[in-house]
């Protein structure tokens, strides 16, 4: 048997021998060195790249052939502590593969500026992946050396400069990604040189001017995406000849002209195409409803008109994503079976048809059978100055009748209903006087609790501490005379723009027109600004205050835009964000709006919670903006009182989400953009119309505590989650549903929907360390002790109180890191995390 057993040994040890022999080592001891080098430089773990192997078979990453590296990947590799503290752009030793045909360092921190020799060593090169690398600088002109390039990508960073003329020359270019950086000037018309190039993405810049003509000689171009630019100008006709297209993303520029026939006739392949946000006029084209495969289709915020196409005898749009919002259409709305569908804000009249879906957002028209439409007489006038007829407006009035004669009877009841209403006005008014007289002792007393100041009265900012002061000279510099190119959007606050500084910064410019927006809003966010210094709040840079009826806010430019654009960027389902990122933006919010409610006083209500004002940096944390809505909340029962007694009456989406002035409608709010993360459906927390209610009313009964399988009726289905994400998702659900409450005092605050999300399986395992019983996070947090904790957070703690510097506890600093804010870094020990329950209460009754 041992004699068995010690041949078997013997023969695996010669075969693990052969086997070794037989992979490929390196020859170059050159190139090992240029490992070594690489594998110091970069920080990378032993386990990943072990000295004492064979690194072609054993080094994570490593290809080789005939005994050469041909291919380098360094993403996912770990790093060591040194690396992770460290990381730069340090690849010097890359010049040592000379056979190299293959980098690619996607999602690898390289902070730094890519070096020149790179386009001139490493000749053999056919694919460059530096995206998300963290690097700076300009794209260097020796790139234009690499003429075996098939595919570079560099999108992601922070590169600033022009585009060099010399990518022109790599004539084997198939893909070129330089999407998301700070790229600035013309689009040079050498790119069209590029007779093999199938994908162009230089979406996400400051690039100006118009098209270039020459791109219609791309022929075998599939995807060109220029969105989010400051291009202008008219597409050019030539780019109809891209028989091949099928992504076509023009969206965010300043593009005009009217849309013509002839320029889609040859595009049947199109699936894509996004002319949104920009200033086209005119009809749409009827060749667009014979492109049968079209799925994808946005024209929003642009001045097209003309009567709406009948898409049920025109096209075939199961399953399409279209969008038709802010324009001037106008006729009936004839549809068929389609999956997303926005025609808001529009001209359509009529009846809408009874089997239409809450998929489809049809607000702000002028239908007759729907609320949150237009006023019927804009509806009339702008048919009128057409020459259309608009529903009964032509129909002969009816004949006037002669009134009743009025009884003595009619008089009396008369005189009782007058002097009953003028004796409640008498009370009402005697009732206010007596209020007001009550606190004129007091009227200069601050109505908050010690530490806390007042909101501040007319000009009571101290504008010198307010960040770098621009002049108004600089502010027409950096946004080129506030250029239409240069316009983001037209907010109701003020409209933005992209901007860059003399020092090449980029930034947003906010203009506030003083006659438009009320005086007492904008020092309200001008106060909260420069009181607040929160990682989680959008940084302002500086400001202009020049002019007396207008001015300008300065602040920090966010690479990945807003949630809004990052959800809905992808080609595939339209959703680009894996869970994980979900997650840490949904963490982000919470800890924006758990400082602004708990650790202010008096507490900051934001009013405007959507997936619009959630900024996002170029790591994807999350930067609240859109202040020019808050609120501080009243802090004493008279001004409450008096605030119930004045205020007008709430439309049914206001009853829903409570009053906009308190912290619950905070909450409402945020619980729609969780919904949002959750379902990825379109528009969740930007509508609060009756579509939106009917949408909620009808998928909510998913979410259950109960039942985690019902999710997986409304979970978007873009999400690639196992099942231990799939329970995450199913406890932002259901957070989701508790901040939805229809009911404001039972809704959480946002102290402890924040530590649910940081702590998710607690909410559906229901475990809790600080107590013996079986009670469920859901039970104890949401209807237990929090009722006394979330009136509005107008109860502060002693302690509190005393770290509140002018109002609002400060932490960090302008322009700081979020790393104490990291939404995987910081959970929390149950204990710390749920408070003691009050009361039992089944959820699913109390829902009812």
């Amino acid at each position: 048997m041992l004699k068995v057993f010690l041949l078997l040994a013997f023969l695996f040890l010669n075969l693990e021998l052969v086997f070794n022999l037989s992979l490929p080592r390196l020859s170059s001891e050159a190139e090992w060195r240029g490992l070594l080098g690489l594998r110091s430089s970069l920080g990378i773990t032993a386990k990943d790249w072990r000295k004492k192997v064979n690194p072609c078979f054993n080094w994570t990453g490593i290809e080789c052939k005939n005994g050469h590296v041909i291919r380098i990947n360094l993403s996912g590799l770990r790093r060591t502590r040194e690396g992770k503290l460290n990381p730069r752009f340090s690849i010097d030793s890359l010049q040592n593969f000379r056979l190299l045909s293959s980098f690619n360092s996607s999602g690898f921190s390289l902070p730094g500026s890519i070096p020149e020799w790179l386009g001139q060593r490493l000749s053999n090169l056919e694919v460059l992946d530096l995206s998300s690398s963290s690097i700076h600088g300009s794209i260097p002109s020796s790139f234009g050396s690499l003429s075996k390039l098939s595919s570079l990508n560099l999108s992601g960073n922070s590169i600033t400069g022009t585009i060099p003329p010399a990518l022109g020359k790599l004539i084997s270019l198939s893909d070129l990604d330089l999407s998301e950086n700070l790229l600035t000037g013309q689009i040079p018309s050498e790119i069209s040189s590029l007779g093999n190039l199938t994908n162009l993405d230089l979406s996400l810049n400051f690039l100006s001017s118009g098209i270039p003509v020459e791109f219609g000689s791309l022929s075998h171009l599939k995807i060109l995406s220029l969105s989010n630019n400051s291009l202008s100008g008219s597409v050019p006709a030539q780019l109809g000849n891209l028989s091949k297209l099928a992504k076509l993303d023009l969206g965010y520029n300043s593009l005009e002209g009217s849309l013509l026939d002839s320029f889609f006739q040859r595009m049947i392949r199109l699936e894509y195409l996004d002319l949104s946000r920009n200033n086209f006029n005119g009809r749409l084209p009827d060749a667009l409803w014979s492109m049968s495969r079209l799925t994808f289709l946005d024209v929003s915020g642009n001045k097209l008109t003309g009567a709406f196409p009948n898409l049920i005898s025109s096209f075939n749009v199961t399953s399409a994503i279209f969008n038709f919002s802010n324009n001037m259409f106008y006729g009936k709305l004839i549809i068929g079976s389609v999956n997303v569908f926005d025609v808001s804000n529009n001209y359509l009249e009529g009846s809408v048809p009874s089997d239409v879906r809450s998929n489809i957002i049809i607000s702000d028209n002028c239908f007759s059978n729907v609320q949150n439409q237009r006023n019927s007489n804009s509806c009339l006038e702008f048919y009128t100055e057409r020459g259309l007829y608009f529903g009964d407006d032509s129909a002969p009035e009816p004949p006037l009748t002669q009134p009743p004669k009025t009884s003595k009877k009619l008089t009396f009841i008369m005189i009782g209903a007058f002097g009953g209403i003028g004796f409640i006005v008498v009370l009402t008014t005697g009732f206010l006087l007596l209020v007001k007289t009550c606190n004129i002792g007091s009227r200069n007393v601050s109505p908050v609790l010690g530490g806390g100041i007042e909101p501040p009265p007319k000009d009571s900012v101290d504008f010198s501490t307010l960040e770098e002061s621009f002049t108004y000279e600089q502010m027409l510099l950096a946004t080129s005379n506030f250029s239409n190119s240069n316009l983001i959007r037209r907010g109701h606050s003020g409209d933005l723009f992209r901007g860059t500084l003399e020092d090449g910064c980029p930034v947003v410019v906010k203009r506030v027109d003083l006659r438009v927006l009320r005086k007492e809003l904008f020092m309200l966010e001008l106060d909260l600004l420069n009181k607040v210094t929160h990682p989680r709040l959008v940084p302002l840079v500086g400001h202009c205050l020049e002019d007396e009826n207008e001015k300008i806010l300065v602040y920090k430019y966010m690479p990945n835009g807003d949630l809004s654009n990052s959800l809905y960027r992808g080609e595939e389902d339209m959703q680009s964000l894996d869970w994980i990122t979900r997650l840490k933006i949904a963490i982000g919010v919470a800890e924006a709006l758990s400082y602004l409610h708990h650790e202010c006083n008096p507490p900051v209500v934001h009013r405007d919670i959507q997936a619009s004002s959630i900024l996002l940096d170029d790591k994807y944390e999350v930067r609240l903006g859109s202040l020019s809505e808050i609120c501080y909340l009243e802090a004493n029962n008279h001004q409450n009182m008096i605030a119930r007694l004045l205020r007008t009456p709430q439309t049914s989406g206001k009853r829903h989400s409570g009053s906009s002035s308190t912290c619950a409608y905070d909450v409402h709010c945020f619980g729609k953009v969780l919904l949002e993360l959750v379902t990825g459906k379109l528009g969740i927390s930007r509508l609060n119309d009756t579509d939106t209610k009917q949408w909620l009313e009808s998928n909510i009964p998913f979410i259950s505590i109960n039942e985690k399988e019902l999710l997986n009726k409304i979970v978007d289905q873009s999400l690639h989650i196992n099942d231990d994400l799939l329970e995450e998702v199913w406890a932002v659900a259901i957070v989701a549903k508790s901040c939805l409450n229809p009911k404001a005092s039972r809704r959480p605050s946002m102290r402890h929907v924040l530590r649910a999300l940081e702590n998710p399986f607690k909410v559906v395992r229901g475990e809790n360390s600080s107590s013996s019983s079986s009670w469920s996070w859901t039970t104890a947090a949401f209807f237990g002790s929090w009722h006394r904790s979330s009136s509005d957070g107008s109860n502060m703690s002693s302690h509190t109180n005393k770290e509140i510097i002018g109002g609002c506890k400060r932490v960090g600093s302008r322009g700081s890191g979020v790393n104490e804010y990291s939404s995987s870094s910081h959970k929390r020990i149950s204990s710390d995390v749920f408070p003691e329950p009050v009361e039992i209460q089944d959820e699913e009754r109390r829902d009812d």
